[in-house]
């Protein structure tokens, strides 16, 4: 039996389609000592970080301006995130032992997702946003105003509470012998109509998003380049220097959001179609089910990751960067991507 973090245990299966795993077992005792291990790790560089970004913004909120309404939402949503974390790491400390409630289980699950969405729809705003002040900043003056981008964050985290809702009714407390366990996707008897739902859940919540912050890195990247040469700039060697560091800070940027991300999602996805698929034999599984496993912290990283790239690129993407070609009054809501104090 799949428990509820992807475990196979030895019992009868309550549908066809995941019969065929009911004799494998597969040993994770070392998950008891990693996954606690790396939440807590996240659960303090998550809570400080993110807490700082939180309070420097809140004193500040005369000064906001679009890239900053973005930063803290993000910021929000990552502490939020956080704060759901001793909840898991109690409950793996304790070999898997639930003592919360139903109810808890429930909200921890759904937390798990609509923050992990939340922060990966925010990063893709935040990457369209410096798009469009890099490539195209006489568009920003008029589609980047504060009250638009009020509304966009109010749409982001209505859409992402639709999206994960359903988590709710998957995610579920259930007995196991003498333990009472929180399971992370749905028993087998909701399995036919919650892989569906996963599958459909990774593809818009993380690969659609994904695409979108690679076209607009892309482009960004291209037009840095295409103003290297550029004669309007009239000290060559300060410009060159400015844009080889915003090229760095981009190319670092897509990278640790694919290395939190991806693998998750991709192990994640594999292993829903494969606990569903009948013929699946126990290596490929016990395989799979290790690899999703372990890729599962690098998805709880982005919560502090997010933050500390903040510090430590925001002298990194000059806000004159692209100065001869961006307005005079986009100076602020176009600078670094993550720093958007002045």
């Amino acid at each position: 039996m799949v428990n509820a973090d992807g475990n196979l245990r030895s019992s009868s299966m309550s549908r066809n389609v995941t019969s065929t795993h009911a004799s494998c077992h597969i040993n994770e005792s070392y998950k008891y000592i990693f996954l606690p291990m790396c939440y807590s790790f996240t659960f303090i560089l998550s809570l400080g970080l993110n807490s700082i970004i939180l309070y420097r913004s809140l004193r500040r909120t005369k000064q906001w301006n679009s890239s900053l309404i973005y930063m803290f939402n993000l910021a929000l949503t990552d502490f939020m995130y956080g704060l759901s974390l001793p909840f898991l790491i109690a409950s793996y400390i304790k070999r898997d032992q639930w003592i919360f409630g139903d109810f808890m289980c429930r909200l921890v699950r759904f937390l798990f997702y609509f923050n992990l969405y939340c922060s990966i729809f925010f990063l893709t705003c935040i990457s369209f946003h410096r798009y469009l002040g890099i490539c195209h900043p006489m568009r920003t003056i008029t589609m980047e105003t504060k009250k638009t981008v009020r509304a966009i964050c109010i749409l982001v985290w209505a859409v992402i509470f639709a999206l994960t809702s359903p988590i709710f009714r998957f995610a579920r407390t259930a007995t196991s012998g003498n333990n009472t366990i929180c399971w992370d996707d749905a028993l087998d008897s909701d399995l036919l109509h919650y892989v569906p739902y996963g599958i459909f859940l990774h593809l818009i919540g993380f690969f659609g998003p994904f695409s979108i912050i690679a076209w607009c890195y892309s482009r960004v990247v291209k037009t840095i380049f295409q103003t290297m040469n550029s004669q309007q700039f009239q000290s060559p060697v300060p410009g060159l220097n400015k844009r080889r560091k915003s090229i760095k800070t981009i190319v670092t940027i897509t990278l640790l959001f694919a290395l939190c991300f991806f693998p998750f999602h991709v192990t994640r996805t594999l292993f829903l179609v494969l606990r569903a698929s009948p013929g699946i034999d126990c290596h490929t599984m016990s395989i799979v089910s290790i690899c999703y496993k372990v890729t599962r912290p690098l998805a709880s990283f982005n919560a502090w990751l997010n933050a500390l790239l903040y510090f430590l690129t925001k002298d990194k993407w000059s806000q004159s960067c692209l100065k001869p070609c961006k307005p005079e009054n986009e100076s602020k809501s176009s600078g670094n991507i993550f720093r958007p104090f002045p």
